[in-house]
């Protein structure tokens, strides 16, 4: 048994650090026998997440655990004999980690984010701050956020004092909507310029917008659907709908409690729609 890792893991854990063990190449061990292809139904997914009641470290992120029992007992033996690091859950703890690839990206951390505790990688950086989030691959050259439902190796306690996650590692995650399809010489009927053109009109459609979203009592994810539908089928063809509108109603969203990703879904889905 690797007794380093093993104490390592077992002092995070005393911390309320989920942790589980990694085998070479940082990768999770696969599923025990009795929960092949996650049969004990405690597949990590948004549906059921977390680990099943095998005490095996079958299912990568949902395996880990603060439970010295579970940790030292006959089910993780094995694993830890054949363990090369330690890695643990950000998310399960109330963290997040900017996954730092490269010294390009590094340099961008550093003019763009606020100062946090650092680790120093094989290539790079993680930068940690306290406070959860989803998490996604590639969100720009070289990093990656690591928090909820994903491992993170643990590689030492760094240096610095750790900062609330802030807002520009939140919106990292959220891609911009798509440029709004440009229609040229969309003219009325009548020859006049296209209403929707019009900075009044397309303030008040705005406003009435937000004003719905942020109404809604009840049925939230639907409301915020129908009300991007409703905006794009107005303003999307002309060309006057911009980021920044976009931004007010996912804004709008975020406040009755809905994530980045589902306002990126639900704009998604909503230009899908219209054929946008």
């Amino acid at each position: 048994m690797n007794s380093h890792h093993l104490t390592a893991a077992l002092g995070l854990a005393n911390r309320s650090v989920p942790v589980l063990p990694l085998r070479a190449g940082k990768v999770p061990f696969g599923n025990c026998p009795p929960c092949r292809d996650n049969a004990c139904g405690g597949r990590p997914n948004m549906k059921n997440p977390g680990p099943c009641a095998c005490p095996r470290p079958c299912h990568a992120w949902a395996a880990a655990t603060t439970d010295p029992d579970i940790i030292t007992g006959a089910g993780w033996s094995t694993a830890w004999e054949q363990a090369a690091a330690v890695a643990y859950h950000p998310g399960g703890t109330g963290l997040t980690v900017v996954d730092l690839d490269h010294t390009e990206a590094v340099a961008w951390a550093r003019r763009t984010l606020p100062a946090t505790r650092t680790v120093p990688t094989t290539r790079g950086q993680h930068w940690i701050y306290r406070g959860a989030m989803s998490s996604a691959n590639a969100v720009r050259d070289g990093v990656d956020i690591k928090s909820t439902m994903v491992y993170a190796r643990w590689l030492g306690p760094g240096t610095g004092t750790m900062t609330t996650l802030p807002d520009t590692v939140r919106t990292l995650i959220v891609k911009q909507p798509s440029p709004v399809r440009p229609v040229t010489a969309h003219v009325l009927a009548g020859g006049g310029e296209c209403r929707h053109r019009t900075p009044a009109y397309l303030e008040r459609g705005i406003a009435m917008a937000e004003q719905r979203i942020i109404a809604a009592a009840s049925g939230v994810h639907a409301t915020v659907y129908r009300t991007f539908l409703a905006v794009l089928a107005a303003h999307g063809r002309c060309g006057c709908l911009t980021d920044t509108h976009a931004a007010r109603l996912f804004a709008a969203a975020q406040t009755k409690g809905e994530s980045p990703r589902h306002c990126v879904d639900a704009w998604s889905n909503a230009r899908t729609a219209l054929g946008m």
